[in-house]
């Protein structure tokens, strides 16, 4: 099999991608030929390494070259949490140059609705309908057609996207036949979540969209592109270890090989077995090994990056990482030198200030080196930054470009377009039945039948007066009170001398059959020693 080799300028991760390439280039030649044209929907599916990247910055060279307009986003693995993230990336630059009376007029009765999600709108007093915000966001690509011609959308890492934004995603591929709108989205399809996965699944169906997956490279491939980093001279069996130790991951194999050129190491056969412990180096632990060497301010800058995610300058790093300005730009000089960092891209928008991660896999890596309490104390200091970055924003007049903290907080799973967490519910008091004796009918319809003891003392006339005699009304808690609780309060003493009160004081009945017993009044002796039992005296 021949060698497949792409352009010189062309990226090394695009070896062997003449496929998906010619695809794109039809996409966005048949955009420029017909503006009214329909759009279409392009997913490029594979495993981390495998040019995804790569394949969406050809992408936009392809339609920069032809006068397109292109907006891009980037999914974020800390801020899937973070509502709207994705799109507001994507579309926000498009809006944010207006001023805010120009947008309202460009957006038109879509503004109070869509702004807040977008980020140049206050939000309302009233909580937005999300399918509503959905609607309205689809109106806001349509605006921007209206105004610029045909457009492409590029989206990376749509596994790691936000589930507002894929509603959306799902809603603007319905819309895609009557747009002139090419939309190209990137992801891992072992990283998506289930929820996810049926909104990918409704864009796919909604336009017969064409997806390309992705696969690692071949032998041949991995040889040829070897040859181009190394120089002609590699031999065959160092090409072929090449090739078994990174899989033909097209990733892999250019760290690994930036890691040969850098070590002086020789590609030859008797150097092979070096390899592997090369590949160790260039990811994971030996990846943050190599940040350590680079000093201790440069690793804090890193990691500062790694928190914040995405669409970072210098400016913010370096203040969630405490460095003044001077050093923060020599930090990010000495990350972009080891291969951590990106170097400044005008071709792609890519200032000097700005700042990205090689790939999402050194992110991923150097975002897990945080030990978790640091992470959770930077997560908590990012969040404030970018909350007071906003703030001083709408001081000045100008819309809120940040897309929200950078990561979980606690209350914002409930965050909906006003970007505010829901206020807390606050619970009613229970409602406690009526009291005994409250309600109609007064204490003696409420009371019930007696206990039998207190039936058996109620016979004596005595003790009948002491329960008919009424209570206080200051004293709760007895029957005249209409609150009787039996076995908590003594009632007042009874009338008569005390020669005639039940013995034992007349307690109400309690549980417990002997106490029962034991409360039963005693009847007072009839005259010549008989005992009342029943009414009837009993020598």
């Amino acid at each position: 099999m021949t060698e497949v080799r792409p352009p010189v300028a062309a990226s090394a991760s695009l070896w062997e991608r003449d496929a998906e390439i010619a695809a794109v280039t039809r996409a966005v030649d048949a955009l420029c030929a017909d503006p009214s044209s329909p759009g279409a929907l392009l997913a490029l599916r594979g495993e981390a390494g495998l040019g995804k990247t790569a394949l969406l910055a050809e992408t936009r060279r392809t339609a920069e070259a032809r006068d397109l307009p292109v907006w891009s986003a980037r999914g974020g693995e800390t801020l899937r949490s973070v509502p709207y993230n994705v799109v507001r990336q994507l579309l926000q630059p498009a809006l944010i140059t207006l001023h805010p009376e120009d947008a309202r007029d460009h957006l038109g009765d879509w503004y109070d609705i869509a702004g807040p999600a977008l980020g140049i709108a206050e939000p309302g007093e009233r909580q937005a309908d999300p399918q509503g915000v959905c609607d309205g966001l689809v109106a806001v690509v349509r605006g921007l057609t209206d105004r610029d011609g045909p457009l492409v959308l590029l989206v990376d890492d749509v596994h790691w996207a936000d589930q507002e934004t894929l509603r959306w995603l799902a809603a603007l591929a319905e819309h895609l036949r009557d747009l002139p709108v090419l939309v190209v989205i990137a992801y891992r399809p072992d990283d998506v979540t289930e929820d996810s996965a049926r909104y990918l699944d409704a864009a796919v169906r909604a336009t017969d969209a064409r997806t390309a997956t992705l696969s690692v490279l071949t032998p041949e491939a991995t040889a040829g592109l070897t040859r181009a980093t190394l120089g002609p001279g590699a031999d065959a069996p160092f090409c072929r270890e090449v090739w078994a130790v990174t899989g033909g991951n097209p990733y892999d194999t250019v760290e690994l090989l930036a890691k040969v050129r850098d070590s002086g190491l020789g590609p030859v056969e008797a150097n092979a077995p070096e390899l592997r412990e090369l590949n160790r180096a260039a990811r994971g632990g030996g990846l943050v090994a190599r940040l350590e060497e680079l000093g201790m301010h440069a690793t804090k800058f890193a990691l500062a990056a790694a928190v914040l995610g995405t669409g970072i300058t210098i400016d913010m790093v370096a203040r969630l990482a405490t460095l003044d300005r001077a050093e923060a730009v020599r930090c990010a000089e000495l990350l972009r030198g080891a291969r951590i960092l990106t170097e400044p891209d005008p071709a792609t928008g890519q200032g000097a200030d700005d700042l990205e991660f090689v790939h999402p896999l050194i992110a991923t890596a150097v975002y897990e080196s945080i030990p978790d309490a640091l992470r959770r104390a930077m997560h908590g200091i990012a969040a404030q930054l970018v909350t007071d970055s906003v703030r001083a924003r709408r001081r000045r007049g100008l819309p809120a470009s940040a897309p929200g903290p950078p990561g979980r907080r606690r209350g914002t799973r409930g965050a909906t377009a006003r970007g505010r967490p829901r206020a807390p519910r606050r619970r009613r008091p229970r409602r406690r039945p009526p009291l005994p004796g409250t309600g109609p009918g007064g204490a003696a319809a409420a009371r019930g039948p007696r206990p039998r003891a207190v039936r058996a003392g109620l016979r004596h006339p005595a003790h009948r007066a002491r329960h008919d005699h009424p209570a206080p009304a200051h004293r709760p808690g007895h029957a005249g009170s209409g609150r009787r609780r039996p076995g908590r309060r003594r009632g007042p003493p009874l009338p008569g001398p005390a020669a005639q009160r039940p013995v034992g004081g007349g307690r109400p009945h309690r549980r417990g059959r002997g106490r029962a017993a034991s409360a039963r009044p005693r009847p007072p002796a009839a005259p010549g020693g008989a005992v009342h039992v029943g009414g009837h005296p009993r020598r």
